[in-house]
């Protein structure tokens, strides 16, 4: 796994140009009314891990004919 220009190492630790990371979130929505409350989520989630130290982020958007998925992606240090 390839993570901004980093590399994963067999332990499982991902590493880029931020630095180590040891934890990763992913938030992901497909219908219009959960991708609208995505970014309460991900707030929600930051003020309940407030050590989490949010290192890097990914945004992804994929769709086919019926469904668009939004995926946010953070790679943080505790």
């Amino acid at each position: 796994m390839v993570v901004n220009g980093g590399s994963a190492a067999s332990t499982g630790r991902i590493t880029g140009s931020n630095g180590q990371y040891n934890g990763v979130r992913v938030f992901s929505a497909t219908m219009a009314k959960e991708r609208d409350a995505l970014g309460d989520r991900i707030s929600d989630w930051l003020r309940k891990h407030a050590e989490a130290d949010v290192l890097d982020t990914i945004v992804t958007q994929s769709s086919d004919d019926a469904f668009h998925c939004l995926t946010i992606t953070l790679f943080y240090k505790e």
